[in-house]
C-alpha cells in the first residue's frame, strides 16, 4: 500500500505570518494537532504542532503576557527542519519514519508542493483494517521454523477447512531467531477446529489456547 492511499488530501494550512492565537483557534475548532505552514505558491515552509503552541505559549494565569505571546506570528516557533515523504511512498516505510524520528505526522509533496499529510493516527487506522481487527472474526498466532514455504503450509491447512483468511502477519520470534510467528485474522468466530487440524498437521499454536486442553 502507498502513502498516496491514506494520507489526507483536505489539508488545514496556514502562512507564516498567522499569529498562534489563530492556530490555536483552527486547531481546537479543527480537532487537529499539526499545522503545515505554506507560502504563497502553496510550498511548505515550516510546521507547527500543538506542543509547539503549548510551549511558546505564556501561561493564561498571566493576562497581559499571554495575550501578547498569542498575538506573535507562526513564523518564530514553527519547525523548519521538516521530515516529508511522497505519494508513491509505501505506507511501511512511513511509519518507519515516524517511528524512528518520534514525530506525530509527515507532510506529503510531490514537485516541492503540498499535497497531503500523513499522521500516526492515519497510520493507527490503517493497521485496524489491513489486519482486520474491526471485523468480526478468530485470531490464531502459529509458531513456525524460520523457513521458506511454512506460510503455504499452514494457509493450506487452513484453506482445507474453506475458511476465509482476512489478514496475515509475519514477525520473527522475539525468544528464538530460528523461529517466526504466523499471525492470521480468520472469518470464523470459532476457530477450535482449525486449531486442531494445524496441530495435527504439526504446527505449534500459540493461540487461541484451547480451553479442552
Amino acid at each position: 500500500m502507498i502513502v498516496e492511499e491514506i494520507m489526507k488530501t483536505d489539508i488545514v494550512v496556514l502562512s507564516e505570518n498567522h499569529s498562534i492565537a489563530d492556530a490555536l483557534k483552527i486547531m481546537r475548532e479543527k480537532r487537529i494537532r499539526h499545522l503545515p505552514i505554506v507560502d504563497e505558491d502553496k510550498s511548505l515552509v515550516g510546521l507547527v504542532t500543538d506542543r509547539d503552541l503549548r510551549d511558546a505559549t505564556p501561561s493564561i494565569f498571566d493576562t497581559d503576557k499571554f495575550k501578547e505571546g498569542v498575538n506573535n506570528p507562526l513564523k518564530l516557533v514553527m519547525k523548519t527542519d521538516i521530515i516529508t515523504g511522497h505519494p508513491l511512498d509505501f505506507v511501511e516505510e512511513i511509519a518507519a519514519t515516524l517511528y524512528e524520528h518520534r514525530i506525530g505526522c509527515l507532510p506529503i509533496l510531490n514537485n516541492e508542493k503540498l499535497v497531503g499529510i500523513v499522521t500516526q493516527t492515519d497510520l493507527l487506522h490503517t493497521l485496524v483494517e489491513l489486519t482486520g481487527a474491526h471485523q468480526p472474526g478468530s485470531q490464531i498466532e502459529v509458531k513456525v521454523p524460520n523457513k521458506s514455504g511454512m506460510l503455504f503450509e499452514v494457509s493450506s491447512v487452513i484453506r482445507n477447512r474453506k475458511a476465509n483468511i482476512q489478514s496475515v502477519l509475519v514477525y520473527p520470534d522475539q525468544k528464538d531467531s530460528n523461529y517466526k510467528i504466523i499471525v492470521l485474522r480468520v472469518q470464523t468466530m470459532n476457530p477450535l477446529s482449525l486449531v486442531d487440524d494445524l496441530r495435527e498437521a504439526g504446527h505449534e499454536v500459540l493461540w487461541p489456547i484451547d480451553p479442552r486442553m
